[in-house]
């Protein structure tokens, strides 16, 4: 990990909401069933969505069409997807592996963590279900298999491994702020939301985006992180989350040793969200970017010295208290800016959906795997 430990002061702050069943074979390394007969198996529970998506300033074309994948998560017609494949978008369809068509609709959504929750309609008989792994057991190396609809093939297995664990990708079009497992296995635009496996067939991720400019590096949401969250998904329609408005970096004694400047241990504020809590405080955001050692600093904003009386002098101290805060807190912040100190007191509201959380038609190198017709998917 960089040792400029980024911490993004958007928090999710996942609500505690008890995982939903960890499968005990997510823990067996000797699972040798067939791929053949393994995907004969898993397939059955993964199906194919599209949607619409309406530009009303679109020019030439205001409607497109986007399809991807997604997996049955209950066997009453829970659908587990990407939020990219069908938040804001309309005449969202749910195709079943035996070719059988449903209207879906769309229960939650959180652009953040990038998953949404669909229900299609109930039938006689139940539907078949994938087997939800445990992704903390996850570990570089090891076979996995995605499922989806690249580019509109459906039902396409790919095989490859892990590659990474608690990747932070540094350029998303989303606001990733949840590590994600990389893998090698060729995934493309469509394959969003298809299923992760492990070679027991389990689903240990939610295939989410792909680096355009290089060759199979794609990226999964873990599953138990859906986990924590379908539940509040289902009930609530979306995660609800406290607003601080802020991103920063941890101060750290190196840091002070190299740019020589007067600092104090802290979170140095580097960004401030426009209408966000930080900014109705006063509270300043960097301005002067600066490389040290191939990490991006943007210098010149205030530093958070302490948040309700806890130091901020450790990053898993900072991380435990950023996940402790709750909608409705009171937080009085104390400020580190030109050798002097001041105190900034707010209560936590509810964190709105920002543009930046959404996906970006632009030149980052990391795309989601939704495909949009008439368009190039590596845009």
């Amino acid at each position: 990990m960089n040792k400029w430990l980024i911490l993004i002061i958007v928090l999710i702050g996942l609500a505690a909401v008890p995982p939903i069943g960890i499968s005990k074979a997510a823990a067996n390394p000797d699972c040798t069933e067939p791929i053949p007969t393994l995907f004969e198996r898993v397939s059955r529970s993964v199906v194919y969505i599209s949607a619409v998506a309406l530009d009303p300033f679109g020019v030439p074309t205001r409607v497109t069409s986007i399809v991807g994948s997604g997996f049955l998560i209950s066997d009453d017609g829970l659908v587990l997807t990407n939020s990219h494949v069908v938040f804001g978008h309309h005449a969202i369809t749910v195709t079943l592996d035996d070719g059988r068509k449903a209207p879906a609709k769309l229960l939650g959504a959180d652009p953040i963590l990038d998953l949404a929750v669909l229900r299609i309609p109930a039938r006689s008989g139940s539907y078949p279900k994938a087997s939800l792994g445990n992704s903390d057991s996850v570990r570089i190396g090891e076979d996995v298999l995605a499922i989806g609809n690249p580019v509109g093939l459906e039902q396409t297995l790919t095989r490859g491994v892990v590659s990474g664990i608690n990747r932070f990708p540094p350029e998303s079009p989303l606001s990733l702020t949840r590590p994600l497992i990389q893998t090698d296995a060729p995934i493309n635009p469509g394959n969003s939301g298809g299923p992760l496996l492990n070679r027991c067939g389990e689903v240990i991720g939610i295939n989410t985006m792909l680096v355009s400019d290089a060759q199979n590096i794609g990226f999964a949401v873990p599953i138990n992180i859906a986990k924590r969250v379908i539940p509040e998904l289902v009930e609530k329609g979306r995660v609800i989350r406290p607003w601080l408005g802020m991103t920063g970096k941890l101060v750290t004694k190196d840091l002070m040793e190299i740019i020589n400047v007067p600092l104090v241990d802290g979170l140095l504020v580097e960004t401030v969200e426009p209408g966000s809590p930080a900014q109705q405080a006063g509270i300043h955001e960097g301005e002067l970017p600066v490389t040290i050692d191939g990490a991006e600093f943007l210098l010149g904003g205030d530093i958070i010295t302490d948040i309700n009386g806890q130091s901020l002098d450790d990053s898993e101290k900072v991380r435990k208290l950023f996940r402790s805060l709750k909608v409705g807190d009171k937080v009085q912040l104390t400020l580190y800016r030109e050798q002097k100190t001041r105190k900034v007191e707010f209560v936590l509201p509810e964190r709105p959906i920002l543009p930046s959380d959404m996906p970006s038609s632009g030149s980052s190198g990391l795309v989601p795997m939704g495909k949009r017709g008439n368009r190039s998917p590596l845009n």
